[in-house]
Parts: structure tokens; sequence; C-alpha cells
């Protein structure tokens, strides 16, 4: 199957947990939003899904797959769909359900992370709530992250299968989406990230796993790899970082 993911151009966003699931699973994938050089192109491609044009169950926003007839929306949802199809998923009942749940997880941390730089709505700027963008990094940095980091360090140590993966004994979309939230996040909270990881270990073993997995390791020097940017997910605003 050649498959077809719908993200916006020009940023890794969410879109980029799907892309590190279709890369490592050696996936034939046609990266819509990024596939010319047009732009406008990519984003009424995505909008005619949106509106309805082109399917009976429209997505809310991208990032969705389209799998045949198929149109799925939500990351997680996403995930749980490619994972079995590209061997990148527990093979029984409650090693499924757990990395589901886990997938779920990182989604509550990525909307977390997100936020630091729009507390009060994406319909605004930065700029224009700034001053509650310091008030939420700060309250994100001292609370949130150590609890989430601190929380897939347990689910390593948990492991019965060991502690190289969060399931199981073989690389699943799980490991993939948590190497990309460490990504992001150094890349929006460099200073934060470095103090947060001295305690998080495994997680930080972990990424570095993923990021010389063959499959990935090709990914990230292609230019395939989109780079983080103040347009997408993560942004990097010094004066929200530690000693920013």
């Amino acid at each position: 199957m050649r498959y077809e993911l719908y993200y916006w151009p020009g940023v890794p966003g969410r879109g980029e947990f799907v892309r590190l699931a279709l890369e490592a699973g050696g996936a034939d994938y046609v990266d819509v939003g990024n596939r010319s050089e047009d732009q406008g192109w990519g984003i009424a491609a995505i909008e005619t899904y949106l509106g309805g044009e082109a399917t009976d169950f429209p997505p809310f926003a991208p990032p969705f797959l389209k799998a045949g007839e198929l149109v799925i929306s939500h990351v997680a949802n996403i995930l749980q769909y490619l994972g079995p199809r590209l061997g990148l998923w527990p093979g029984d009942e409650a090693g499924r359900l757990w990395a589901h749940a886990l997938q779920l997880t990182i989604t509550d941390f990525t909307a977390e992370a997100h936020d630091i730089h729009h507390p009060l709505g994406v319909e605004l700027y930065y700029e224009d709530q700034q001053e509650e963008a310091a008030q939420r990094a700060r309250q994100f940095i001292n609370e949130r992250l150590p609890k989430f980091l601190g929380y897939f360090e347990r689910v390593l140590i948990d492991n019965p299968s060991g502690e190289r993966h969060l399931v199981g004994e073989s690389l699943t979309t799980v490991d993939l989406s948590l190497f990309h939230m460490v990504e992001g996040l150094r890349y929006a909270l460099p200073n934060a990230m470095a103090e947060a990881e001295q305690e998080a270990p495994r997680v930080i073993a972990l990424h570095d796993r993923v990021r010389e997995s063959p499959r990935i390791a090709a990914y990230l020097a292609s230019d395939r790899r989109l780079s983080f940017n103040e347009e997408g997910l993560f942004r990097h605003y010094p004066e929200l970082d530690l000693d920013g």
C-alpha cells in the first residue's frame, strides 16, 4: 500500500509522529503537504478533505492519513492503525492497549508543550499573549516537564521485557513518538531540557537508540526531515526557557 500523509507544509509538528512511523516501518508514502515546491497545492489538498469534499468522514484537522479508501485522523488513531501493519506494535492485546494508552499520554504531553507559547488560544499571535506564555512556561518547566519525563522513565524501568523500549522488547510507534518529544523540547527549551534530562537517563538512552537506528538515521540525514521553526508545534522563544 502507498500511504498519503496530510499535514501542513514546512513544519514537523504533529505530522512528524506519523512520518517517523512510516520511515521506521519502511513504508511507501507521500508527504502530501511537502511533495511539491508549491505549498499552496498541498494546503488546497488538505482543505479539500477538511471541507468534506473528498470524504464522507472529514477530519477536524491534520494530520490525517489516507490508506486506500480509509481516511484516518488523529495521531494516536493513525499510529494504532499503522503500528501492526509496519511491525511497530505489540502482538498481544494487553500490549496493544498499553501502547495506545502511552500514545494518548504523549498526546497530552504534546498539547501542554504547545500551550507554552499559545496559552490563551491559537487564534492569537504569541506577542498577544507573551506575559501569559511566560507564566505557562514556568509552570510547565517546573512541574509538568519533570512529571511527564519521570512517568516515561518509570515505564521504562517497569517494562518486564527490559529498559530498551517502552512496550515489549522491540521498537514501537510509542518509542518513536517519545523520541520526537525529546527532539522538539530540546529545540524549544534547551536549557530546561538540559536540566530535566538528568533525572530521566533511560528516556534519553531510548531517544539515542531511536536516533541511531538505521532507518531513522537515514531519514534524519535526508531532505525529507523538516527543521523545527517558529511556525510549528515546538517553538524556541529564549525568554520562555530557563535563563532565557
